[in-house]
C-alpha cells in the first residue's frame, strides 16, 4: 500500500519528467539525454527507497557520515556526493560513491588518486567550479578549472567525467542562466568521449540549466519536499 508519501512523490517524479522532456526538447535534445538525480540530503532512506520504487535510480548526498548508511542500505542505486569534501575523508568515500562530484582543488585530487590506486581502482570524478566566485561556496574558480582538469587527468586513479556547477542564488531562474553557459562553454572546450556529465541545475533553476546543455539536474525539493532549513536543492 503506496501512503501520502509515496503518491505524493510519484506525481512529483511524474511532473517532473515531463518538465525535464519539454526543457530537453527546447535545446534539441531528448529526455534520455538528461538523468534526473535525487538530491537526498536529509531524506530519510525508506523514503529514497520508495522513491526508487517510482524508478529513481540516481541519488546524490552532500555529508560523507549520512551517505553511507544509506548505501548500505539501497546498494542497488547509484550514488553519488555532491557536498564538499575535505582531504582526509577520501578514504571513506573512494568506492563508496560512483562518482565525486565536487572536487575543486588538487591536494583534493591527489589524496583521492592516492586512495583509488591502493584500492586498484578508477574513481570518477566531477570538477566542481564556484561560477559566481562566491567565497562562502566551494569550487574552481572557471579560469582555473580546465588547468584542474588537464593535472587530473594525468592521474591513473582517477578517470574525470566532467563537471558540476552551481549559480549564485536568486528566486529568478533566469538570473541563472549566463552562469550555465558558462560552465557549458567551459564543457565545449574540453569535452571529449570519456565525459559524460554535466552536472548543473536545482529545482528552482532545472528548465533553464537544461536549456544550457545540462546532462544531470539534482533536484530534491521538487520531489521530496521541503526539508530542515539549509536544504538546498
Amino acid at each position: 500500500m503506496v501512503d501520502d508519501f509515496g503518491e505524493g512523490l510519484g506525481e512529483n517524479l511524474r511532473v517532473l519528467k515531463q518538465r525535464v522532456e519539454a526543457a530537453a526538447r527546447r535545446s534539441g535534445r531528448s529526455a534520455g539525454d538528461v538523468r534526473i538525480m535525487g538530491a537526498s540530503k536529509r531524506v530519510p532512506v525508506d523514503r529514497l527507497r520508495v522513491a526508487a520504487e517510482f524508478g529513481l535510480g540516481l541519488f546524490g548526498e552532500n555529508y560523507v557520515q549520512e551517505a553511507l548508511p544509506k548505501i548500505a542500505a539501497l546498494p542497488d542505486v547509484e550514488w553519488h556526493l555532491i557536498g564538499g569534501l575535505q582531504t582526509n575523508k577520501a578514504r571513506l568515500v573512494v568506492g563508496a560513491f560512483r562518482v565525486i562530484q565536487s572536487v575543486d582543488r588538487w591536494d583534493l585530487a591527489a589524496a583521492l588518486d592516492r586512495r583509488a590506486q591502493a584500492q586498484g581502482i578508477r574513481q570518477a570524478v566531477l570538477v566542481e567550479v564556484n561560477l559566481g566566485d562566491e567565497a562562502a561556496k566551494s569550487g574552481a574558480r572557471p579560469g582555473e578549472a580546465l588547468d584542474l582538469v588537464r593535472r587530473m587527468e594525468d592521474l591513473p586513479g582517477l578517470e574525470v567525467e566532467g563537471l558540476m556547477g552551481m549559480p549564485p542564488f536568486s528566486p529568478d531562474q533566469e538570473a541563472s542562466r549566463p552562469y550555465f553557459a558558462t560552465l557549458k562553454s567551459l564543457w565545449d572546450q574540453h569535452h571529449n568521449d570519456s565525459w559524460r556529465t554535466l552536472s548543473m541545475g536545482m529545482s528552482g533553476d532545472f528548465e533553464v540549466a537544461i536549456e544550457e546543455g545540462s546532462t544531470l539536474v539534482r533536484i530534491g525539493t521538487a520531489l521530496f519536499g521541503a526539508r530542515d532549513a539549509g536544504h538546498a536543492g
